[in-house]
């Protein structure tokens, strides 16, 4: 009897186990997973949104970011984004090895729905690689209160010789117009302001011109910024981002910036006791010209070693190209790549930014700002291209141009120093100041940009690439 009762015991349990496991397995999730690597703040609720929309797609969202983590994911093959979030100036890099799904098909028809400029920033060679998620148009953001106090109209300063004679007004009364301490993202978006087209990359990827020496628009901006470093118009001791560099954005010891349009979150931000003092103007030109130029700005792209090409387009048709998905990042500061957006009154005509507790700072002023931001991504010039390994030319951008700013640092400093011993000035024990060594020949910008080129064709060689 015992024995029975046992066996009775046991077929009941393993009933309910069974029962167990086969709700269990019931419950699986069956969704087709994708990796999104992305550092947009909203990209997680882009997500949530499009899953209630596509219920047969999980989308995991990492923050992962740097482009040395991408290549090292790549590289090892495993853990790798199906999508992935690419700055524009990195996109050829990435597209030219092959490690990018091309979407020339999948993208048909997309073109009249984006700017010109961020629209061809994702092609190559005619394919297409990636779609606009956000921009970057330059604009002049300027504090008003400071110009004033220096007797300048920013909104009047259409030409780079305005802009010269503002900043020596400006230094009268002791006020930088800009800081630079040397930032390729800033050099390269003003020499394709200046019309420059210094690199050159054929249709097959595998022949690179560099003609940094050469080209006019280079030639142009690099002659203009040297004259306003050398009558010591501009900063060039603040790195851009740095602490010291928006402690004098605050202080107003620092007055402008020439930077890409998604500036005024960061600007509330980074400054926000300035508000209400500061605007935005177009940037001005060599002739005065409204031609423009970007400066940051990212797409999505899809790895060519996804295995859910599919699942990862629809991701990015909802993120990018759903007025629903644009309008939840252009809420949360990022600024717009779609022509629709630029183009609505509600994006027009706001006057506030909102910070990080959802409150509306009207920190132009009042200014819709907007107008003028959406007008320089109109005029955004095409035909600029970046070296198909531009992540390796801008770190290597300090180390050449970068020496230039050092120099003049170091000039200025020295020139300060003898100042105060020809006026008699003492250290702190009274004693008499000590000269400081004088730098060495001068090392212009001109002189920078050689040793760049030099280093991007011995790179570039290196990598395989024919350089001319």
């Amino acid at each position: 009897m015992k024995a029975r009762w046992r066996l009775k015991l046991l077929a009941a349990l393993t009933s309910i186990f069974m029962l167990f496991a086969t709700t269990a397995c019931g419950a699986q999730d069956n969704r087709t997973v994708i990796t999104v690597w992305s550092w947009e703040p909203s990209m997680k609720a882009e997500a949530q949104d499009f899953e209630k929309a596509n219920p047969d797609i999980r989308v995991e969202i990492k923050s992962t970011s740097g482009y040395d983590n991408l290549n090292s994911a790549i590289q090892d093959g495993y853990n790798m984004p199906d999508v992935v979030q690419l700055e524009y100036y990195a996109l050829p890099q990435y597209a030219v090895s092959g490690q990018l799904r091309d979407i020339t098909d999948e993208t048909q028809g997309y073109g009249d729905n984006y700017t010109p400029g961020t629209w061809s920033s994702v092609h190559m060679n005619g394919r297409a690689y990636g779609v606009p998620m956000d921009s970057g148009p330059m604009a002049f953001f300027y504090n008003d209160d400071v110009f004033q106090q220096a007797g300048v109209d920013a909104s009047q300063i259409h030409t780079w010789n305005d802009y010269y004679e503002a900043a020596k007004k400006l230094k009268a009364i002791g006020v930088y117009i800009a800081a630079d301490a040397g930032d390729a993202s800033f050099y390269n978006a003003m020499i394709w302001l200046n019309g420059g087209r210094p690199f050159r990359t054929s249709g097959d990827g595998k022949t690179v011109t560099v003609n940094l020496a050469n080209d006019a628009g280079t030639r142009g901006f690099t002659a203009f910024w040297q004259k306003m470093i050398d009558e010591d118009l501009i900063n060039t001791q603040l790195s851009t981002w740095s602490d010291g560099w928006k402690d004098a954005l605050a202080s107003g010891s620092v007055a402008s910036v020439f930077t890409g349009a998604w500036m005024p979150s960061l600007l509330l931000a980074d400054v926000p006791g300035s508000a209400g003092l500061w605007r935005v103007a177009p940037m001005p030109t060599s002739d005065g010209s409204s031609t423009n130029s970007e400066n940051g700005g990212s797409a999505l792209a899809v790895l060519n070693l996804s295995r859910k090409p599919e699942a990862a387009m629809r991701f990015i048709r909802y993120v990018c190209l759903d007025q629903s998905g644009i309008a939840k990042r252009v809420d949360g500061g990022a600024f717009p790549a779609d022509k629709a957006t630029l183009n609505s009154n509600q994006f027009l005509s706001k006057t506030t930014v909102r910070d990080s507790r959802n409150i509306d700072v009207p920190y132009f002023g009042g200014q819709q700002f907007n107008r003028v931001l959406s007008h320089a991504a109109e005029n955004v010039s095409v035909g600029y291209q970046y070296l198909p390994f531009e992540v390796y030319a801008r770190g290597d951008f300090r180390a050449t141009v970068g020496q230039s700013y050092k120099w003049s640092s170091a000039e200025r400093a020295w020139l300060k120093a003898e100042e105060r011993i020809q006026a008699g000035q003492t250290d702190a024990d009274g004693k008499p100041l000590t000269p400081p060594q004088q730098p060495g020949a001068k090392i212009g910008l001109a002189d920078g940009m050689t040793a760049w080129q030099k280093d991007i064709k011995e790179y570039g060689t290196n990598q395989g690439f024919t350089m001319q």
